[in-house]
């Protein structure tokens, strides 16, 4: 599965329990979006950069993932840097570059690329099954979690079925173009692709209501706390203390 892409990378967080890494990446991506001050935002990026350089993490698929993120942020940042009033620093016909927006649009890139990269770190890297049943255990509604394990194990499957009608089509020597004809095997690229998928979903019920499924996953793991596990939750919590109260020390001196 493409989704799976950093299991199993040999890293001491895949040795700590899945219910403290998910409930700590959930923390510190809201510590990390609720940032406030400059100094703050620089000093979660250095915290999650420093925390992930220890994790294994394979180099070359992280910044891939990245690259996918600030594709989206970069967008979001072009429009702020242009919407935003204030101070114009630079103008070119129409357009003004207010101060105010380029300040926004680099806090925006980095709470961005920090969250992405600690829940990755945290929460990316451990089996989808185990990430829905920590949800679970968590509090969160069984209900959802079914929807979100199914959500992701299906996009990525759906995902290897259009790649296949992409080759099917490549061996029948498809070249698209901006012609009537390139439109209509797109067309019917997309509408093969939804009736497959409703197939696929059809035969997957029944493949379930034929394994007695009920509502509930049952699974033969059990999760257990351990010393490193206290250890690993205290020092994130003195970090996320720290941060806090760096964050409100610096907005107390503006």
């Amino acid at each position: 599965m493409t989704c799976a892409t950093f299991i199993h990378t040999g890293s001491w967080i895949e040795t700590l329990d899945p219910r403290g890494r998910v409930a700590m990446a959930l923390l510190g991506t809201i510590v990390v979006a609720t940032a406030g001050s400059t100094t703050m935002i620089l000093a979660s990026l250095a915290s999650v950069v420093l925390l992930a350089a220890t994790s294994r993490l394979p180099l070359r698929s992280l910044l891939s993932r990245l690259r996918q993120v600030n594709l989206f942020l970069g967008f979001v940042a072009l429009v702020l840097i242009f919407s935003t009033p204030g101070d114009a620093v630079y103008r070119w016909w129409i357009f003004r570059v207010s101060g105010a927006g380029v300040a926004r649009a680099l806090e925006i890139l980095i709470k961005g690329n920090a969250a992405v990269l600690l829940f990755t770190m945290l929460a990316g890297t451990m089996e989808l099954f185990t990430l829905g049943r920590s949800l679970q255990q968590l509090g969160c509604p069984a209900k959802l979690v079914h929807i979100f394990l199914f959500a992701i194990r299906y996009i990525d499957l759906f995902h290897h079925e259009y790649d296949r009608l992409r080759r099917a089509m490549a061996a029948r020597a498809f070249s698209p173009g901006a012609n009537l004809h390139t439109w209509r095997t797109y067309g019917n690229l997309f509408g093969m692709l939804i009736v497959r998928s409703f197939d696929r979903s059809e035969r997957v019920l029944n493949a379930m209501k034929c394994r007695g499924f009920a509502g509930e996953f049952h699974a033969l793991q059990t999760f257990s706390i351990r010393a490193r596990d206290y250890v690993f939750i205290g020092v994130f919590f003195i970090l996320i203390f720290g941060l806090i109260g760096l964050d409100l020390l610096c907005m107390h001196h503006l």
